[in-house]
């Protein structure tokens, strides 16, 4: 198979795995051509020096794919409408990330008749069924190569190894060698003093956290902040118009100051295993209860019943990497339709790892202070409650009175 495979892409992002995928590939490959592919979903700095890292390392060249705005908009928005967390803490960042990574991998491939696409996930981990999935939905012919289940490297350590013995340059070291996953939305901590659940993790260490502080180390004050949605999307913050990108940067940063969205949870990942994760995603965090505040008063029972049960298996298709399905589309198009009327402001109160209602607005709401009051109203009779209860409570009065039949004929 190696004499067939001439031109490889590879999935990279200058991080460990990819760095040693690509002298990896051209020994084990008959020094096949590398074309290295960063997709840029806000890893900020991440991406400082790295076409000159992968072209030192072998590559023949890189493409840096600008993605931020559309991954906001076309993938987070539209899961944060779904109101889609994975097991009720884990809002997604790396889950959605990859399809749209992984799609502009196979176009580029297919651009450069590529004979392979190789990725650096583990066989261990989600994002090689996540890739996976979203090369076989735009290049389905393509043959993947995955040096995780084939190498003989079986650690991280042994991994640094193979980096030094040639010359790779690492923005790691042994003791502080954290698996992250960094974007624009969150960052992921996984592995080290981690991967014990009976370790707290160290919030409060120089350091450990990156997009924010500790609830403990946030300011006295609380900070309030406006949100406005049009139709479910977020639109502007206090008052000023805003699109995707400084939408999240500016809540990123106020949620980061007042230590809004860390998550530590033990999740089941798909391929059957538990793992144990930290998640950092303070403007995440903020906009998806903002939404779900604003649905509260937007949204009729039954529909918003209908969304909650739907928003678990929503969560699990992102999760599980078939965000190009029909499935998800056909979700997606019953999640837009829910969201016609979901439009207004969310004032919320950030304090100290809190975020608490401030008040909420919708020129769609369906909220009825007339109704609702304690206090004298002329739209609501009271007395039409009784026949109500007999109806409601009628399958409960018939049980119990044949019971009591029964019993007394014993």
């Amino acid at each position: 198979m190696a004499n067939k495979i001439k031109k490889v892409v590879l999935a990279y992002s200058g991080g460990l795995d990819t760095s040693i995928i690509i002298p990896w590939l051209k020994e084990n490959y008959d020094n096949c051509e590398v074309i290295a592919v960063s997709g840029d979903v806000g890893q900020g700095t991440e991406l400082d020096g790295l076409e000159e890292k992968a072209i030192k390392t072998g590559a023949s060249k890189l493409y840096i794919e600008h993605l931020t705005e559309e991954f906001i908009r076309d993938y987070v928005f539209p899961t944060v409408q779904a109101g889609a967390i994975y097991e009720n803490r884990y809002m997604l960042g790396t889950s959605f990330a990859r399809p749209i990574i992984a799609k502009r991998i196979a176009e580029i491939a297919l651009r450069e008749g590529a004979d392979a696409i190789c990725h650096g996930c583990t066989g261990k981990g989600n994002d090689q069924v996540r890739f996976e999935l979203a090369i076989k939905a735009f290049a389905p012919d393509m043959q993947i190569i995955a040096p995780w289940r084939i190498w003989n490297i079986k650690s991280r350590d042994e991994e640094i190894d193979y980096a030094e013995a040639h010359n790779i340059p690492l923005k790691i070291n042994r003791e502080t060698n954290y698996s992250k996953d960094k974007n624009i939305w969150h960052l992921s901590h996984e592995g080290l003093d981690l991967e014990d659940p009976a370790n707290e993790p160290q919030y409060e260490k120089p350091g450990f956290l990156e997009l924010g502080v500790s609830p403990l180390q946030a300011p006295d004050k609380p900070t309030y902040v406006t949100i406005h949605f049009e139709k479910g999307v977020p639109t502007a913050i206090d008052g000023k118009d805003m699109g995707p990108v400084e939408i999240v940067e500016t809540l990123n940063k106020l949620g980061g100051e007042n230590g809004i969205g860390l998550a530590d949870l033990v999740e089941n990942r798909l391929v059957g295993m538990k793992s144990r994760g930290v998640y950092e995603t303070p403007g995440g965090a903020i906009l998806y209860h903002a939404h779900e505040v604003l649905e509260t008063i937007t949204i009729d029972k039954e529909t918003a019943r209908v969304k909650q049960y739907l928003s678990i298996k929503f969560a699990d298709i992102v999760y599980n990497g078939q965000w190009y399905t029909p499935l998800r589309e056909a979700m997606s198009a019953f999640v837009t339709e829910t969201q016609k009327t979901v439009t207004g402001d969310v004032k919320l109160k950030l304090y100290k790892g809190n975020i608490i209602n401030a008040g909420v607005t919708s020129p769609y709401t369906l909220y009825d202070e007339e109704v609702a009051t304690f206090d004298e109203d002329n739209v609501y009779n009271q007395a039409d409650s009784a026949g109500f209860i007999n109806l409601f409570g009628l399958p409960i009065k018939v049980r119990a009175k044949l019971e009591q039949k029964r019993n007394e004929n014993k």
